[in-house]
């Protein structure tokens, strides 16, 4: 009896182990995220972000994003791409506009790695509300609307972090609703 306690507790033990391991990192556009992996690597895998991937190509940001960091990116979806004015992405993956593409793209990047629970901490030491300088040079406001981490540009728009916490081996990754704008 005791053999068999030791046994059951034992596979299920290594059960919850493999389990946590396995949802370490959450699924992003269907694919496994990978912490071994960097920002670029994990992103070309999903389905959910072939619209950014070609932007950071068109942009000549692959091998910035490839390289140590560690950055802090809130990645917009494909959905939040179509939110923008009809043509808005054609004209921008155009040659002669890699500069607006760039400054749009570097605007969703942060230096540093920043969780979403030091993103919290950092709303409560600002009294609601925190301010993060973007690799493009301008701020963006990060806001609490109930349980949800909220990201405000500089146009007012709001993005809301649907996926937190998707480390990478050169930083993390939030997946957010909304393109944002400097």
């Amino acid at each position: 009896m005791t053999t068999l306690r030791t046994f059951i507790l034992s596979a299920v033990a290594a059960s919850l182990l493999s389990a946590g391991t396995a949802f370490a990192n959450p699924m992003v556009g269907g694919a496994p995220m990978y912490e071994s992996k960097n920002i670029v690597e994990n992103a070309v895998n999903s389905k959910d972000h072939t619209t950014l991937v070609a932007a950071v190509k068109a942009a000549g940001l692959v091998d910035t994003l490839m390289s140590a960091g560690p950055f802090t990116v809130f990645a917009p979806v494909n959905a939040a791409f179509t939110k923008l004015p009809a043509g808005t992405v054609d004209t921008l993956l155009k040659p002669e506009n890699k500069s607006k593409l760039t400054s749009v793209l570097t605007y969703h990047v942060v230096a540093g790695k920043l969780s979403a629970e030091d993103l919290k901490q950092k709303i409560e030491a600002g009294n609601g509300k925190a301010q993060l300088t973007t690799v493009e040079g301008e701020t963006l406001e990060v806001l609490m609307k109930g349980r949800s981490l909220e990201i405000k540009d500089s146009k007012g728009d709001i993005a809301k972090i649907t996926i937190a916490d998707v480390n990478q081996s050169n930083g993390v990754i939030h997946v957010i609703d909304t393109v944002l704008l400097p």
